[in-house]
């Protein structure tokens, strides 16, 4: 019983002295200070129009600064005023602390005490953004696609909280002393300004400090090359352009292997003329970006052609009718300028009732309406870069209705020829065993052939004797010319005395002379 009422008598005082404190706490004057910098606290407790004797500043209680008679000013760190007010120079972090002015004579009802805060920072703010390199200006760039880290610190007292913005969006808070974030595969989208905010909560100041940051990048596509024909038929304006990237790159152009110009910019135009080109000769456009590593430039070239018009150099047309020349040019590079000439002074051809003019990409066509006798004669496919001049040379025949009715007589009179022709080899060769039986009857009985037949055996010794010479015989009408037949016959044998009886009958006919 008697711990129970000593437990609830310390609760008691406990909460009255927590009391009183919260209340002495309300009354406190609170005075915020920047470390560095001149504070002033008043005396609240000196009577009205009185003079003081003796002012004394107490700090947590003990007196700290006096002034009397003895000491009518007071210098240094803590001086007193005249109107007893204590001036603090050159705020320091121990100063902080509880103040009270302790006058005599005294109005105790006016009497209060002061919380002296002192605030510091922020101070010594610093901000990193690695990796990336330094411009002459000291802004930093880094190229697209690496991962950045951004830190900034700064020293407050007595706390503080750190930001980082993005172009006025946040993007990381809190209250610490360093504050971190990371960007990774950074992109176009990522170049700006970023900027870290300490804003100290006791003083409410605040300190910034900014970075501006580009992002280098080349462009995905390669340069475009383009040409333009110029005023003049020998020149041509060589345009090469590369957007998408960024900075501005450095575009060079190349005849060959040298160098011909050279500028930082997204367009490079240059007029070429035809003493400084020839066929077969490479016009490179290179870009680059110098910042960035190596390995991001990209290009385009052309190999220049001269042009080459092709097409049927002769035409033939009747009178009255429609004839259409064609030629195609697609091997010119600038693409050459392709016109229709016509006669030995080349006099352009326009486009009129007379004559229709079609250009489909490579292909070019006159079509000449109604030709007539003054129609015939020479025209020109003529193309011209600014390489060289090359020109296809198209005759033109026209015929009148006369000739063509002369060539339909001569056309049908030619197959009528090669039809009787046809027939008469058919018919020969279908009664070929005809012709070549008379002929060699009747060789026969003019010329005495003289016929040996021969019979071919499977024995080896049927036939032994010699065969007598055959003599030619006159006839009557002096030497003549005579031939020999020899017949050869082969007679199977079926076995052993088939081949005998074959033999014997051998040797019977072995040889037969026919006059």
């Amino acid at each position: 019983m008697v711990s129970a009422l000593g437990l609830v008598f310390l609760l008691f005082c406990l909460s009255h002295h927590a009391a009183v404190a919260a209340e002495e706490r309300e009354r406190l004057l609170v005075i915020i200070g920047e470390r560095g910098t001149n504070v002033l606290l008043p005396c609240f407790s000196r009577p009205a129009n009185s003079t003081l004797l003796v002012t004394r500043w107490k700090k947590s209680g003990e007196i700290a600064v006096t002034r009397d008679s003895a000491h009518p000013r007071s210098t240094g760190h803590l001086s007193i005023q005249d109107d007893g007010s204590l001036k603090i120079t050159g705020l320091m972090l121990l100063d902080e602390d509880e103040y009270e002015c302790d006058p005599m004579p005294k109005n105790e009802s006016l009497s209060q005490k002061i919380l002296l805060q002192v605030a510091d920072g922020p101070t010594n703010m610093a901000i990193k953004i690695e990796p990336a390199t330094a411009l002459l200006n000291r802004t930093l760039f880094v190229q697209k696609g690496t991962s950045i880290s951004f830190n900034c610190s700064s020293e407050s007292y007595p706390s503080q909280n750190l930001t980082w913005y993005f172009e006025d969006v946040s993007r990381a808070f809190d209250a610490v002393t360093s504050l971190h974030f990371e960007i990774s595969n950074v992109n176009a989208a990522d170049q700006g300004n970023y900027t870290c905010k300490a804003h100290n909560l006791l003083s409410n100041r605040t300190v910034t400090r900014s970075q501006e940051l580009l992002v280098y990048y080349a462009p995905e596509r390669h340069p475009n090359c383009n040409w333009e024909q110029a005023s003049e038929p020998d020149l041509v304006n060589f345009t090469c352009s590369w957007y998408g990237g960024y900075p501005t790159p450095n575009l060079q152009v190349f005849l060959g292997s040298d160098t011909f110009a050279s500028n930082v910019s997204e367009t490079l135009k240059v007029t070429l003329n035809r003493t400084m080109l020839h066929d077969d000769q490479n016009i490179t456009c290179l870009g680059r970006y110098t910042e960035l590593q190596p390995g991001h430039e990209k290009s385009c070239s052309f190999t220049l052609k001269s042009p080459y018009p092709m097409g049927i150099p002769l035409v033939a047309a009747l009178e009255g009718s429609d004839v259409t020349l064609s030629c195609s040019e697609y091997k010119s590079l600038p693409p050459a300028k392709t016109v229709w000439q016509r006669g030995k002074s080349q006099e352009v051809i326009v486009p009129s009732s007379k004559y229709i003019l079609i250009d489909q990409g490579p292909d070019f066509t006159l079509t000449i309406v109604n030709v007539t006798k003054d129609d015939e004669g020479v025209f020109f496919c003529w193309s011209e870069n600014v390489l060289a001049v090359k020109e296809l040379e198209v005759y033109l025949t026209v015929r009148s209705s006369a000739d063509s009715s002369g060539v339909a007589v001569g056309v049908f009179i030619s197959v009528l020829i090669v039809a009787a022709g046809i027939t008469v080899g058919f018919l020969a060769y279908s009664r070929r065993d005809r012709i070549c039986l008379s002929f060699r009857f009747s060789g026969l009985e003019d010329d005495r052939t003289d016929v040996m037949s021969l019979v071919e055996s499977d024995e080896d010794d049927v036939f032994h004797n010699a065969v007598p010479r055959l003599t030619p015989v006159s006839n009557g009408h002096g030497p003549t010319c005579t031939t020999t037949l020899v017949e050869i016959h082969r007679i199977q044998s079926s076995d052993h005395e088939d081949n005998v009886n074959d033999a014997d009958q051998a040797d019977q006919d072995q040889v037969k002379t026919e006059e």
